[in-house]
């Protein structure tokens, strides 16, 4: 089952340029199996998911997308949405105490931009952020991001054990699709969702 676990819809997500109803005709386009939905700190109401998916035919879950000051987090299973900037060590408390699931989202963006990549930061030092102290996973693969950046994620994953997931990130629809998760196993709902993250039955993909 191919899930793309990072997408963004307006005007759920401000930044977003995407409608709900055109992600995911363009999702069933490229044959994508489910959506992700990780609006930035904002949940879709059940009703409003089930009309969407019934309608598009295909699975849609949520999830959210949540700014920490030590970056920002995909967070799955926590039923509450978070306005502003949280702390993370109380986000982490929140999400552990509902059985959710943190992921950091995209945490090597940019670590090579002008005046830092002569600095050649290995994977062991990234390893160090605190960010990875309290997340179960990492962005290993997000559509946004080049190769080395995505790379050094997936070498930090590595080196802590971390689950490593893969998402388009898509604010356009030219975007979605350019990273998805592809799962060994059909999923009906969020707790399965979870379940299978964290069992790690699943690879990398792309649909573009």
């Amino acid at each position: 089952m191919i899930i793309d676990l990072h997408t963004h819809t307006s005007p759920r997500s401000p930044c977003s340029h995407i409608a709900p109803e055109a992600l995911v005709a363009e999702a069933k386009r490229l044959g994508i199996d489910g959506l992700c939905l990780t609006e930035h700190h904002a949940l879709w109401d059940p009703s409003e998911l089930a009309d969407l998916a019934g309608a598009g035919g295909i699975a849609l879950f949520t999830a959210n997308e949540i700014t920490t000051d030590q970056g920002d987090i995909l967070v799955f299973g926590y039923p509450e949405p978070v306005p502003g900037v949280i702390p993370i060590r109380e986000l982490h408390r929140e999400v552990a105490a509902a059985g959710g699931l943190m992921i950091a989202a995209h945490p090597l963006r940019g670590f090579k931009v002008f005046g830092i990549g002569s600095l050649q930061l290995t994977a062991q030092q990234a390893s160090r952020r605190k960010v990875f102290q309290f997340v179960e996973g990492v962005e290993v693969l997000n559509g946004r991001l080049n190769e080395t950046e995505n790379g050094m994620a997936a070498q930090v994953a590595e080196r802590l054990g971390l689950i490593g997931t893969a998402g388009s990130d898509a604010h356009d629809l030219s975007e979605l699709g350019r990273a998805a998760t592809v799962f060994e196993r059909d999923i009906a709902g969020e707790a399965e969702l979870i379940a299978e993250l964290r069992a790690r039955r699943f690879t990398h993909g792309s649909v573009r």
